[in-house]
């Protein structure tokens, strides 16, 4: 059997395996940041399979010139990190050993619990957190607002875990600008995408008008609701004023979830701290490791104060074989997830091998780079900044009449990601088609920067037919 001749030369797939992951990354400079791509979809699957080595060759063949370079310096489309090498070691070996994170008789519970107290000492948040790890900010949110939706019900003398939704009305979700996750996690709870209220912005911010705020909370008479505090914006990386939201939630009762997912990161800076003044006040809070943190998908982790609640959401109740949820700490009775990964083990090589100094230099690095490309899209007359950059995400257009931006974005775009030198994602600012460019891997430089604008100033000219501009 071919499992059977695989198994005899394990070794030998392994350095297959290694030199093609090690010539894919000496290749990222390369590589297309960015392509379309059409692929034929196989449609059958092989009788007697062909083994490692024929399927490697066979993978090779199928998929390896659309392969690109999203781990690399110029990817700035979705906000992805890249994977240093310490995180990378810590996800094969996370794939070799297999453990189950909800094995208590292996390493694995033990690495994740080191690891969420390192992430706390890394994010200055009070041991009185609980912290997991999920695969996503989208899960994060989704616990966040899971363990809100148990405190609305308990105010209102349900538990919502045991008796479900049944009997309560107009439970409303509050935030100014809810990431796209927020309402698909409102989907999924049965709270309905419909039941976000927007809370206005300060003008020219994607901050919350906390005043705006007040009004609405006295407007609801002592009804309590959840807040959703945007910790960084995916157009801007605006805050949300924490530390006033945490004053409003003396006065007024809302359960308050920080999304953080890659704004939670400026903790790791002394010059960036402030942006999340009262923090450790939340609720739950929303990291995303895959982002800033720079490990490989997927991996994000929840925050919450109240371990109690997420056993009455989460628990396996009735379930011998996973232990009594009273008596036994065990993760999977605080998340969605019972069967989990370890992926804690990367971001464990990775605090371990950079520490604190390492993951300071990655913010600060990102955040001057995104100035620089800042400057030098300032100082163009071809483009326009939407919005001042406050930490890695720039966030501009071109300066075309307003009836001909939307189809010159899109014409711009597509003729950008076709060089493959640079990836960039369309948005909208204020009403206006744009692009945003999102800078949070490690590998990026100086010189990443300065190619990605000689390259925008090309695409400007010969597709815009606009001036070229020094």
């Amino acid at each position: 059997m071919k499992l059977q001749d695989d198994l005899k030369h394990t070794d030998r797939l392994l350095q297959l395996t290694k030199e093609f992951s090690s010539k894919f990354l000496s290749s990222l400079d390369r590589l297309a940041a960015e392509k379309t791509i059409d692929i034929p979809v196989r449609q059958t699957i092989p009788a007697a399979g062909v083994g490692g080595v024929a399927a490697l060759e066979l993978f090779r063949q199928q998929y390896g010139s659309a392969l690109t370079a999203a781990v690399g310096p110029r990817y700035w489309g979705f906000v992805t990190g890249g994977v240093t090498p310490a995180a990378l070691m810590g996800d094969w070996l996370a794939s070799t050993l297999d453990l189950n994170a909800a094995d208590k008789s292996s390493a694995a519970f033990a690495i994740e619990t080191e690891t969420i107290v390192l992430l706390k000492q890394l994010l200055g948040l009070p041991e009185a957190f609980l912290g997991c790890f999920v695969t996503g900010a989208t899960m994060a949110n989704f616990t966040g607002l899971a363990l809100g939706r148990q405190w609305l019900g308990h105010q209102r003398g349900i538990d919502i875990g045991r008796q479900g939704m049944a009997g309560l009305p107009d439970l409303q979700v509050v935030s100014c600008l809810p990431h796209s996750s927020i309402t698909k996690s409102m989907s999924m709870l049965g709270l309905g995408r419909n039941n976000v209220v927007k809370i206005p912005a300060l003008p020219g911010r994607e901050s919350v008008d906390i005043d705006a705020l007040r009004s609405y909370l006295e407007s609801r008479k002592g009804q309590p609701v959840i807040f959703v505090a945007s910790a960084g914006t995916v157009n801007t990386v605006d805050f949300d004023d924490i530390a006033a939201i945490v004053e409003l939630k003396k006065q007024f009762p809302f359960w308050l979830h920080v999304d953080a997912a890659f704004g939670g990161f400026a903790a790791c800076s002394d010059t960036y701290r402030h942006l999340l003044n009262g923090w450790e006040e939340a609720d739950t809070i929303t990291i995303d490791a895959h982002k800033w943190m720079n490990v490989p998908y997927d991996a994000a982790m929840i925050f919450s104060r109240y371990p109690g609640l997420q056993a009455e959401v989460f628990q396996n109740a009735g379930a011998a074989y996973l232990g009594d949820p009273a008596e036994d700490f065990n993760y999977i009775n605080h998340v969605p997830e019972n069967s989990r990964r370890l992926r804690a083990l990367p971001a464990w090589f990775s605090l371990m091998a950079y520490g604190q100094d390492g993951y300071r230099h990655i913010v600060e690095e990102n955040v001057m780079l995104a100035r620089q490309l800042e400057e030098l899209i300032g100082n163009n007359p071809a483009f326009r900044l939407l919005a001042p950059v406050r930490m890695c995400v720039v966030c501009f257009t071109l300066n075309v009449p307003a009836e001909e931006q939307e189809a010159a974005v899109d014409r711009f775009l597509q003729a950008l990601t076709a060089t493959g030198v640079v990836s960039m994602t369309r948005t909208v600012y204020a009403g206006q088609p744009g692009i945003r460019a999102a800078l949070v891997n490690w590998r990026t430089t100086a010189n990443d920067v300065q190619l990605a604008y000689q390259t925008m100033k090309e695409v400007v000219v010969t597709v815009l037919n606009l001036p070229a501009y020094a």
